[in-house]
């Protein structure tokens, strides 16, 4: 009996292969997908189902941190949104988005479990879309099977094999793919190990707050009156805003989608004594996030946590195309500054954040021991 699900899936891959790599156009006609199986099995069905209530960015679902039961189909569903949004006073971009935010929102899940995604397309989007899981495995990271046009929307469903954080991001294809990402179209997938996390002995250990921070660059165009275009739709602005890109140089480096917008009213918080989860996505530069009065107690640089935490770094590093997750336990209180230590970036272009620690100081870490006063 033929599986035209299965024949309808590989035209499209092959489909998304020619626009994404067109260089290759011979690989369709050498069998490169032939002898994959598409198939899912039987026992699948018999999982129990969770839907998972995504949040906007900094926070996390509700989760477990460990877990004895089985592995299960965590749903979730992620609206595409084309929209408007305010980089910076008078800088504007036709942003696209997962569930309206830059970045999309947090994903969580555990090792062994199924993720099944409804991706969405609204009608009164312009663009098709699509989402590649880097946590995933096949279909190109399920790009090649969510392409979606307006007025669509698809099922995907992967195992989550790999423990760590990861992106996701639209990938349509060709000069698509750079312009959707920088346009605000990732986010991140945390994949727990079902025992939870574990520091470098190899002990266990727990968070009492998780945030997420999607770092974002923009390229925003100028006219000749120096001031920022805008635009009534995305592929309005398309030629000007690719051509800027080629520079490599951004207009703004953000985090969570503007400027100050995890500063001031949006402050993470926390308390001493309490611990608290850092994941920090970028899914199109190389990046360097710092605690100013602080440290990654507990850093998992590369995003795995499959893989030994690295302790007590100053500054730590995350790739292109990647997530990361610091721990740190917070001994003072006070307004905390976590920026990309590119002081430019953060300071000039936006990539900084603060933390406001309420709880007791300690003057054995601390202590000023003689206040400003004149020099005799």
């Amino acid at each position: 009996m033929t599986d035209f699900g299965v024949i309808r899936s590989r035209r499209r891959a092959l489909v998304f292969i020619s626009l994404l790599l067109p260089a290759v156009g011979g690989f369709a006609e050498s069998g490169g997908l032939e002898g994959y199986e598409v198939g899912v099995q039987a026992s699948i069905d018999k999982l129990p189902r969770i839907r998972q209530e995504l949040v906007p960015p900094p926070f996390f679902p509700v989760h477990e941190q460990a877990t004895t039961a089985g592995p299960k189909v965590i749903e979730i569903e992620l609206v595409i949104e084309e929209k408007e949004i305010e980089v910076a006073p008078g800088a504007y971009i036709q942003a696209m988005t997962y569930n309206g935010t830059v970045p999309g929102p947090m994903i969580v899940a555990h090792q062994g479990d199924y993720v099944e995604l409804t991706l969405v397309n609204p009608t009164a989007n312009t663009l098709v879309h699509n989402i590649d899981f880097h946590a995933s495995t096949g279909a190109l990271g399920g790009g090649s099977l969510t392409l979606v046009k307006p007025g669509e929307k698809v099922k995907l469903r992967f195992k989550a094999t790999r423990s760590g954080v990861f992106i996701y991001h639209c990938a349509p294809g060709g000069v698509m793919v750079p312009w959707h990402v920088v346009s605000g179209m990732n986010g991140a997938i945390m994949i727990l190990p079902r025992a939870g996390l574990k520091d470098h002995r190899g002990e266990p250990v727990k968070y009492d707050r998780a945030y997420y921070v999607g770092e974002q660059d923009f390229y925003l165009p100028k006219g000749s009156d120096g001031k920022y275009k805008r635009y009534k739709t995305p592929l309005e602005g398309f030629a000007e805003t690719t051509g800027l890109m080629k520079e490599l140089i951004p207009s703004w480096i953000v985090f969570n989608g503007k400027v100050g917008a995890l500063t001031g009213d949006g402050a993470l918080k926390a308390n001493v004594g309490e611990t608290v989860l850092f994941v920090h996505s970028q899914a199109n530069r190389p990046t360097n996030p710092h605690l100013i009065g602080g440290h990654g107690d507990l850093v998992w640089e590369r995003g795995s946590f499959d893989d030994a935490p690295q302790t007590n770094l100053e500054t730590w590093y995350i790739a292109a195309g990647s997530a990361g997750a610091m721990m740190y336990t917070f001994h003072q209180p006070g307004l905390y500054a976590y920026l990309n230590h590119n002081l430019i970036e953060a300071f000039q272009l936006g990539a900084a954040a603060h933390v406001v620690v309420d709880g007791k100081w300690n003057n054995d870490l601390m202590e000023q021991t003689l206040s400003p006063s004149p020099i005799k």
